[in-house]
């Protein structure tokens, strides 16, 4: 394929703008380093690395499970990546434009808006906690004690390090992709940087009872009512629910990857490689506090405030908020922005779309302390994601098996009823009853009692039972058997 064919030769207004175009192989700027630091500020948020310390004291089972049902989601969402990200090295696309083949140039807008939701939901959620980071480095600046609640369980330096880290990622935001991108550069490796150095200032005050405290952890206790397997199921379950959101719009970010090798090398070092190293860092970290603080404590933050060195608790407050922040844009910003756009391309830009994801989180990350984190972190991971699995299993049975690798950009921008792409008036009804029936079981799966046993596996038994029941309506379509599609491009 050349740079014409990326060109949209027929404008519809209603379905392009500059935001949502292919973007041709020469405009392409990301390698490898670029997809492996998405994936590790991902992981080192300070939700991602409550989450992992959460895991290996939660489940009663061996610290080695632990550590392998984490590193083994890693393979299994690097497997799901590879699969969303293919189409879009090859075609430039964005994940709204993407599920125009499956869903229908209409119908798209279904899937973008459900992910959109989840996205502003996860916006608030990280902001909050790169917030507490900030609201750290203003505790240590200023010399204040932490003062009694005062607003939804938020302290006035509280609200003020929120409103802090509002704006600074809208700001961002507002400069474009190319500075969002320098961002992650340099605030991945520094992150992992400044935990190997918390990792060793906790072993230095733990001294040799730490090995005792991890000796606890990797003995288990086994107290997961379900059995051992059931929570080894739990941890691979919770840990591919965390990165279901970005499973599922990963297009938005590989449309940037010069070749798909770049991309297959970044998700291999950003997330197996990097989930395992990270997560024996958290596990040390955790097992340390113990000793030293004589409390489990899973959040960065709080340890960091009790380790007495000023120095030490500025550089990581930093740190924890740029990674926070960082990957907040990248997974939670920039994608519902392309979605709230995909509504109406002609009048709504991706900056207009940032704008209106921006104020509506942020009164989501307002009720984080005093009401949404009630439900639990991996009982909210879980129903996220449940809600996500069916439209990711959709899109990619409808591209690897019903459409054979092969789109037609031209057909995606088209609103001709003759098109592909068109189905009834826009709307692919048999994409709609596929997620319909697989949301309905996999959302279930977490909160329905008699299917308890099944809640680790909610987003890939979601994500399988949609493609299934979407290839086996889709499989007799007249128009794909080949005769009647034009031919596609690559």
């Amino acid at each position: 394929m050349n740079r014409d064919d990326f060109q949209i030769k027929q404008i519809d207004p209603s379905l392009y703008n500059a935001d949502l175009a292919p973007l041709a192989p020469p405009e392409r700027k990301w390698g490898w380093f670029e997809i492996f630091n998405v994936w590790s500020n991902d992981i080192q948020s300070l939700f991602g690395y409550t989450l992992a310390a959460t895991l290996f004291i939660s489940y009663g089972l061996n610290g080695w499970a632990v550590l392998a049902g984490i590193v083994l989601a890693g393979f299994i969402v690097m497997g799901l990546v590879q699969l969303t990200g293919k189409p879009s090295v090859k075609y430039g696309i964005p994940f709204p434009v993407m599920a125009r083949a499956s869903m229908g140039v209409r119908g798209a807008n279904f899937p973008a808006v459900v992910r959109g939701i989840v996205a502003i939901f996860w916006y608030g959620v990280q902001t909050y906690f790169a917030s507490t980071a900030v609201a750290l480095l203003l505790r240590t600046l200023l010399g204040s004690e932490p003062e009694a609640a005062t607003l939804l369980g938020l302290t006035a330096i509280d609200w003020a390090a929120y409103v802090i880290v509002c704006v600074f990622q809208v700001a961002l935001f507002v400069r474009g992709v190319d500075w969002v991108t320098r961002f992650l550069n340099w605030a991945g490796p520094l992150v992992y940087l400044v935990m190997i150095v918390l990792m060793i200032a906790i072993w230095y005050q733990a001294g040799p009872s730490l090995v005792g405290a991890l000796g606890d952890i990797f003995s288990g206790s086994g107290e997961h009512a379900g059995g051992p397997i059931a929570a080894f199921a739990a941890v691979v379950g919770t840990m591919v629910a965390y990165f279901a959101a970005v499973v599922i719009n990963y297009g938005d970010f590989a449309r940037f990857v010069k070749s798909e090798r770049q991309m297959r090398i970044g998700n291999f070092l950003g997330l197996p490689v990097s989930l395992a190293i990270f997560s024996l860092i958290a596990l040390v970290i955790t097992a340390g506090t113990v000793v030293v603080f004589g409390e489990t404590l899973t959040n960065p933050t709080d340890i960091v405030a009790r380790i007495d060195n000023v120095t030490l608790t500025v550089v990581a407050a930093i740190t924890f908020f740029a990674a926070t922040v960082g990957i907040n844009l990248v997974a939670n910003f920039i994608p519902p922005a392309y979605d709230i756009a995909n509504l109406a391309p002609a009048k709504i830009s991706a900056r207009t779309g940032g704008f209106i994801t921006a104020a509506i989180a942020f009164f989501i990350g307002a009720l984080w302390v005093a009401f949404i984190s009630e439900v639990g972190i991996a009982a909210f991971v879980d129903t996220l994601g449940a809600v996500l699995a069916p439209l990711y299993g959709i899109i990619v049975a409808d591209y690897y098996l019903v459409r054979r690798q092969h789109l037609d950009l031209q057909q995606l921008f088209s609103t001709e009823r003759s098109g592909i792409y068109h189905f009834n008036a826009g709307w692919n009804r048999k994409a709609m009853i596929a997620f319909g029936v697989s949301a309905v079981f996999s959302v279930a799966s977490v909160w329905v009692p008699g299917l308890e046993s099944l809640s680790g596996f909610a987003w890939l038994l979601g994500a399988l039972f949609g493609g299934v029941l979407h290839y086996a309506l889709m499989r007799n379509r007249s128009l794909l058997a080949g005769a009647a599609q034009p031919a596609p491009l690559g």
